[in-house]
């Protein structure tokens, strides 16, 4: 059959996913021995995953986005809205809580999380608005660029109440958050209204930092890590000011950088790592990359960076080649969701910014973003059909 659409994305994000599924064993060791698990239970399922993730990308490359992108859209969409809606009056034997919340609903053969699919549908829903209300291209006063986007404010709200307050996870708000300003501003929004945007958003996210004591303990144990390099470049009177003692220990950050300085260049070895064996509990979901390093070194972690690099870089190179605006905006909102989800997630296990709990895309473990960002690759794969490309690409 001939793939029209971009088989280097393709061949870029099964690469990622190839590296995910190895790691899912070798960095499972300890959930395994403590929940009695076969030696193979996170291998087998992150691989079921894998296959399918991967064939619905091939699947997606293969249809016309002219006759069914937007049906899809708007049923990917408003099914997961509804299924969020829904996740806080399943019974406990239909849904698995974690932090306070339930965020999976039981299957046969795997857990799904609508939020991971909800991500993408409100990806597609800002794109599919956004082209409408601004492909006049007319010059706006910041006042009516407000009202303009008043109803997306709205829209996200309800997002907010759903991901932030129903399911407790502040860190895909704000991921949401910040792709819901690149992709106003790549619409046409004003860098005022940027501005204005990022204010509001910060003020939402201190907000709900503030009143909510896991979240406070976060801060704080990010602060217990950063605050003596931070406060060694500042006057000594503003660093005594600042300085907060009798801070509790931050004990993720603390083995993550263990982790960075066991692995060194060349890493420990595949399988040979120490940070998995009850150090770090989530090393092979949230912290892959702390887990990555010490094992493949930081050899091993420029590759996952570059491969998701060129990831962002195709599916940018796509949206600056299609000629629809919501294929456009919607390839921008995609890339920034992978790209930023690697970002927050780097940065956060480096220490420079608090903790957030955002899976890396294709590498962390987990059935649901699995399959969740391998349908986003497959639509973008498939709006890649009407990217205008020279023969040689």
């Amino acid at each position: 059959m001939d793939f029209r659409a971009d088989s280097k994305l393709f061949i870029y994000v099964c690469m990622l996913i190839a590296i995910g599924v190895v790691m899912s064993y070798s960095l499972s060791t300890y959930a395994v021995l403590l929940y009695h698990y076969s030696s193979f239970h996170f291998f087998e399922r992150e691989l079921i995953s894998a296959v399918i993730g991967i064939f619905l990308m091939w699947l997606f490359a293969q249809i016309a986005p002219e006759k069914y992108f937007l049906k899809f859209g708007f049923l990917l969409f408003f099914s997961a809205f509804v299924l969020m809606l829904l996740m806080p009056f399943l019974p406990e034997s239909m849904a698995t809580s974690a932090g306070g919340a339930k965020r999976w609903i039981r299957l046969p053969f795997i857990s799904i999380a609508p939020s991971e699919f909800f991500k993408i549908g409100f990806v597609f829903f800002l794109a599919w608005s956004f082209s409408r209300k601004f492909a006049d291209n007319q010059k706006r006063t910041i006042s009516q660029e407000i009202l303009v986007i008043l109803p997306y404010i709205a829209v996200f709200l309800i997002a907010v109440v759903l991901l932030a307050v129903l399911q407790n996870d502040l860190g895909q708000v704000v991921l949401l958050a910040l792709t819901l300003v690149v992709m106003l501003i790549a619409a046409g929004g004003s860098s005022g209204l940027f501005g204005i945007l990022l204010l509001v958003s910060s003020a939402l996210a201190t907000l709900f930092i503030a009143i909510s004591p896991h979240r406070i303990l976060r801060l704080k144990l990010w602060w217990a890590n950063a605050q003596d390099s931070i406060l060694a470049i500042l006057p000594q009177r503003f660093g005594d000011f600042l300085r907060v003692e009798n801070l509790p220990e931050p004990y993720q950050i603390y083995h993550a950088s263990n982790a960075f300085y066991n692995g060194g260049l060349l890493g420990s070895g595949l399988g040979d790592g120490t940070i998995k064996l009850g150090f770090l509990s989530e090393v092979h979901t949230d912290m892959v990359l702390a887990g990555i390093t010490e094992e493949i070194g930081f050899i091993g972690l420029f590759g996952c960076a570059l491969l998701m690099m060129l990831v962002v870089f195709r599916i940018l190179k796509n949206a600056n080649r299609v000629q629809n605006d919501v294929y456009y905006l919607f390839c921008v909102g995609i890339a920034m969701l992978i790209g930023l989800s690697f970002l927050i997630n780097a940065l956060g296990i480096a220490g420079l910014i608090p903790l957030k709990g955002i899976a890396v895309p294709f590498l962390s473990y987990g059935g649901s973003s699995m399959l969740a960002n391998c349908l986003a690759i497959g639509l973008v794969l498939s709006l890649s059909q009407e990217a205008k490309y020279p023969k040689s690409r």
